[in-house]
Order: C-alpha cells, then structure tokens, then sequence
C-alpha cells in the first residue's frame, strides 16, 4: 500500500467538497481532492449537438441505479389517490399499491451533481433555519442567515449568479453580480397566471450566465442543463471551484479515487483515509484534517463503514444521529397545453419563481414552505420525441398532423417543498448487499407521513389553479414524491447543532468528538427549507467550515 501525506484530504468534489477545497487551497493549505468518479470534458462529453440528443440524459460515465438500495417503501392509500402520477398517453407512472423506488438522482464524478443541476441558486428563507424553536419541528440551525449572508455574496460572485434587483425576503448586502435572465414567453404566460390569482412570480436566482463573465459565455438558452451544460455558462463545480483550487498550485486532484474508510489515530483525532484507485490498487493518504463531502446519502454511509474498535458505531456517531433525520425532495409537477403556440421548449430552466408560500408559516393550517416554478425543461419537455410519447395520442397522419398543432404549447409548473424529518426515513448500512469492494451499501428508508402528503396536496392544487389561470387547463400528466422516490436534494444525515447528543457536528461543521473531521455537504442542514435549491448554502457553508479550519490549522489547533 502506497502513502503520502497533505495537510487536508477532501472526500467528494460537489458543492461541498470542490468549494471546500477551493477556500482551503486560497488560504495555502496542501490539499488532496479524492473524487469517486471521472472528470467531465464539458466540449466532448455533452451530446446536444448530437441527433439523438433528445433520448439521451445526462451521459453518466458510472452509473448510478444499484449504488445504493432502499427498504420496504410505504403502501399507498386511496385516500391520497389525487397524488398519483399519471399521464394520458401511458396511464399511471406506479400501476402498484406501494411507493415507487425511482432511484436517487445523483452524478459521480468531477463536479458531483452540480454536473446536471438546473442552476438554481437559492439563499434559505431566515424563518426556515428556525423551525424547532418556531413550530416544534426538525431543528435549528446554530448559524443564522446574517452570518451566512456574506459567505452567499461571495459565492454568488465566484459562479457568477443572474438574479432579480429585489429580494425583499432575505436582505442582500450587495446586488447579484449579473442582471436577471428575462422571462421566456410560456414562463410570461405563467407569471400572467399567478397574477390573476394574486400570486406574484419573479426571475428566479440562477448559477447561469445572463452576460459573459470571469472568461465564459453567456447562455445560449438551450434549455437542457440537466444534461450537461456544453458551453460552461452554467455554474457547476468543476468550472468554477475545481479550476480556482488548482490554480493556486494547493490542490491535487485523483479521480476515480474510492474512499474505504477514514482511519483514526490518538487523541480523538483522524489520521487519513484508504482508498482505491482505477486500478483497484489500495492507497494510503495521511492528512492533518479530513472533510468529507460525499452528499446525505453517501456521507453518513462512510461514516458508518468507518466503525473501529476506537468508535464501533461508525464514526462520529457518538450521538446516535448518523444517518437520522433524512430529508428528501417533496415534489410535483402538473403539465398542461396551452391554445396559443408558445415555443415553451425554448428558453433557461425555472426562470421565473413564485415565493409566496416559500415562508415555513405561509401555508393556512400546514408547517413547512414551498415554491412554484416554470418547469417545462425540468418535465424534459423540450423536443418532439417527448411529445411524441408524452404528449399527443394517437398514430400515422392523425398524430403527425396533432404533432404539428401542438408541439411547443406544453406549460408546466413545478413545486418543491420543505421535507421535514421523521423517525421512518434515515439512512443505514444494507445488511445484505455490498458493492465491488466489498462494503454494505447504503440503504435508503424514506417515509411521508401526512403532514407532508398535506403539504403535496396544497402544492398539486395550486400548481392545477396556476396552470388554468394560465390558460392551459388541459392538463396531460403530472407526477409527484408520493408514489415515487426520485429525490434530487437530500439533506439532514448528520446534522449540525451546538448539543453533542443531538448533533453530528458543530456550527463549523465539525465532529462533536473528532477534533480534526469536518462535514460541508448538506447532510449538516438541519431543515431544508420550503424549496430552496440548496447549493448555493451548500457552498457558503463550505467556504466557512474550510476557513474555520484552515484558522484553526495555522494556531496548532486541530
């Protein structure tokens, strides 16, 4: 087994881990960035110039389907059969009586899933860090948004985000550094919607380029991010953060690089980590400090799979909290077709936001936010096949002729809501299955209980009412979290707090126990807000965990 040393080995190269190594590297500390998976060529890689691009999503090098399992989901009740996904051409998406495991959504590789992200970049709604102390609910962050509030300029500015001049809900020292995308004409047909019914609708913050900036171009509104953006005007980690941490000669980067387990030394103190190469060589690196960043789902399954006789219940699970609190994407998105040809498949995904049930008390009678979206793109939406298949019924002339009437007349709205955690969704250790190293995977629980159906319920509604004031009452699919599990946001698995025995790790992001591990993905969060993406805190959170603890390295005290 080979072995070398640097001062802090970053596990995972998404929001969290590439910015966590960014702000390490600028401050002069050597670090080692072990990713799991290969790097993107944003010019090879993306296959929109291609013909079958429409068929294709995002060309995932490792595939993801099988990396982890999921138990028994929950059975489904008639009682929410207004919930089920559906579509008029296929029918129902889940024809069972039981949740569907649809897969947890997520990239390996250089950038993590910042990779097929949207963009969107959200700063949390100040009430939603609140929620145990407002309503009895989740947890409280022991940061508050106004010591976040610089850490999200400052990110804003290095990815270069695009949003409105006003945001009176959480105030800005500074405006974005790009002016806001302009609304595409379906999303100006929404935003009509939404007033008719008293809503407002904005420009939504987005991590792409409304003008060229820091030497990328600017959006060609393509519309398909979550494919992969070919241009690099979208913000994703590896050209934004990744190419910062090199540049200043700190950061040395392995791919494909599997971490095994994190080894601990003396004084409640870790020593490095094991890992395995392309090759399948086994490597040993030592570091002063060890940030791990592998996202909700893969964070705490390290952690556990890093269990010794020096911490037999995995590591940094002193408190019993690792893998608790599992917080997924709530969810739903109503489709409809619009009289008027609209050209809805052009244009830049989720540009135009509704926040007016974004608040955790904004919904009569239900705790936990959401929002609204233009989300044609998010429904893939975007080409003739899918309309084909999706769309317009029928065969041969008569459906070449539908094709032709109504192909770019599609209108959707999407929601997404607070998750809020429960003692039946965490994340453990499969009992039975391992992968080709020979550790259990992680296994996925995931419950909702009806509080969170009650809050689907308000988002499916008024998704349907903002469509038909839109003029696209004649609704032909929609979908949701409560017949599928597909999450693209997790959060919550091992959660930050100022009490040891009810916290992973402190306001810092580091282990309670474990002087010298770090966390700075967002299995820290303590809530996830009522819809917010959640990158942007993601990354203003790393750049301060990693500037705690390069303060801490120049004292001596790890």
């Amino acid at each position: 087994m080979t072995a070398d040393a640097f001062d802090v080995i970053v596990i995972g190269s998404g929001a969290g881990g590439g910015t966590a190594a960014w702000a390490l590297a600028e401050r002069g500390i050597a670090v080692l960035l072990l990713e799991a998976g290969p790097p993107y060529d944003p010019f090879s890689d993306y296959r929109l110039d291609q013909p079958d691009w429409e068929t294709q999503h995002f060309p995932a090098k490792v595939p993801t389907k099988g990396r982890q399992t999921t138990a028994r989901m929950q059975r489904l009740n008639a009682k929410w059969d207004d919930l089920r996904s559906w579509n008029r051409v296929r029918g129902r998406y889940n024809p069972g009586d039981h949740r569907a495991d649809w897969g947890y959504s997520h990239v390996v590789g250089l950038g993590g899933s910042t990779l097929h992200f949207t963009g969107e970049a959200h700063r949390m709604h100040p009430r939603a860090m609140q929620m145990h102390s407002r309503f009895g609910v989740a947890a409280d962050w022991p940061v508050d948004y106004a010591a976040l509030e610089p850490f999200y300029l400052e990110v804003e500015r290095l990815i270069g985000v695009a949003g409105p001049t006003d945001d009176p809900i959480r105030p800005r020292s500074a405006p974005f550094p790009l002016p806001a995308h302009p609304l595409s004409y379906g999303s100006q047909k929404i935003a009509v919607g939404c007033q008719k019914l008293g809503l407002s609708f904005t420009a939504n913050a987005r991590a792409a380029l409304s003008q060229p900036y820091d030497g990328r171009p600017a959006c060609n509104y393509c519309g398909n991010c979550t494919r992969g953006c070919p241009r690099t005007d979208k913000g994703s980690v590896d050209v934004t953060f990744i190419p910062k941490a090199v540049a200043t000669g700190n950061c040395t980067i392995r791919t494909e690089a599997t971490v095994l387990h994190i080894e601990t030394g003396p004084d409640d103190r870790v020593s490095g980590v094991v890992y395995i190469d392309a090759t399948g060589a086994t490597h040993m690196a030592k570091g002063d400090a060890v940030v791990v960043a592998c996202g909700a789902v893969e964070t705490p399954r390290l952690l556990l799979n890093s269990a010794n006789p020096h911490t037999s219940d995995g590591l940094g699970n002193e408190s019993g909290q690792v893998g608790r609190h599992f917080m997924e994407t709530l969810s739903w998105t109503s489709s409809g077709l619009h009289d008027e040809p609209l050209g809805s498949h052009r244009g830049l995904p989720s540009d135009g936001i509704c926040w007016d049930f974004n608040a955790p008390d904004a919904i009569p009678d239900i705790v936990g936010g959401c929002r609204f979206s233009a989300a044609v793109h998010e429904a893939d939406l975007t080409g003739p096949v899918k309309y084909a298949t999706r769309v317009v019924q029928g065969w041969g002339r008569q459906h070449k002729q539908a094709m032709r009437e109504k192909f770019g007349r599609a209108l959707s709205v999407g929601a997404i809501g607070e998750s809020l955690p429960n003692p039946k969704s965490f994340i453990d250790l499969d009992p039975k299955e391992k992968d080709g190293q020979g550790q259990p995977k992680a296994r996925i629980h995931s419950h909702l209980d009806d509080e969170e159906l009650k809050r689907l319920s308000f988002m499916a509604k008024t998704s349907r009412a903002i469509l038909k004031a839109s003029g696209a009452g004649d609704i032909f699919e929609e979908y949701g979290a409560y017949d599928g599990f597909q999450p693209t946001h997790v959060f919550g698995t091992c959660r930050m707090g100022t009490n040891p025995e009810e916290s992973v790790v402190d306001p810092y992001g580091r282990s309670h126990r474990w002087r010298n591990l770090f966390i700075t993905d967002a299995s820290v969060f303590p809530s996830s807000g009522g819809g917010e993406s959640p990158s942007l805190t993601i990354e203003a959170l790393a750049i301060r965990s990693a500037r705690h603890l390069a303060d801490r390295a120049k004292r001596g005290a790890l």
